[in-house]
């Protein structure tokens, strides 16, 4: 009788998880959403929503958009961020939010302040995020600024993006739905629209 070998049989070459959405993406207390607010953060509340795109321009479906910001007095809940500005105890500033079969995310949280950047220049208020999809060996890092901040001009990050077009993949659009206020950010891993990344 022959005896079977495992090394001897070929099996199919298959993509699986990462699985974004069941292992790092999860809802209750205690652990990392995409709803960064309650009741008592301080700030303007906003909703930053988005689909996540490769470059045929197909949703990418089990992506994870994770973001970092600061609080709305612009100052980071981490212990490097010494800026003598207010700390929000009900603002933690971190948030995860995968994405669905149509490649869609969202975000509630409250629009950052401006933070410091280089030379102590004043920085635009923005979103730090990370992408983190399948078949990317290295995650994505880029930044969310809103079309309806005039500090835009002056940011020295922005302002570095010497191509206007490119620069435009940067910048969420602003809307209104039901009274709220939101933001439309699509994020292009390649192709003609892609997002400008920065190098961590």
């Amino acid at each position: 009788m022959k005896q079977y070998n495992p090394m001897m049989t070929q099996s199919p070459s298959q993509t699986i998880g990462p699985y974004y959405a069941l292992g790092l993406v999860r809802k209750g207390d205690k652990v990392i959403t995409n709803v960064l607010v309650s009741e008592k953060t301080q700030g303007e509340r906003i909703r930053i929503e988005g689909r996540v795109i490769d470059g045929d321009g197909r949703p990418i479906e089990d992506a994870m958009v994770e973001i970092w910001q600061a609080n709305s007095h612009g100052r980071y809940n981490h212990p490097l961020d010494e800026q003598d500005k207010p700390l929000d105890p009900d603002f933690m500033g971190h948030g995860r939010a995968g994405t669905d079969p149509d490649g869609n995310y969202w975000f509630e949280t409250i629009k950052p302040g401006s933070i410091p950047g280089q030379n102590d220049i004043p920085q635009s208020p923005h979103i730090n995020a990370i992408v983190f999809a399948r078949g990317m060996l290295v995650h994505a890092f880029t930044r969310i600024y809103f079309d309806d901040e005039d500090a835009n001009r002056n940011d020295p990050v922005l302002m570095s993006i010497e191509d206007e077009a490119r620069r435009n993949t940067l910048i969420a659009r602003h809307e209104t739905s039901e009274g709220r206020i939101e933001y439309r950010f699509d994020i292009h891993l390649q192709g003609e629209d892609e997002t400008v990344f920065f190098n961590a």
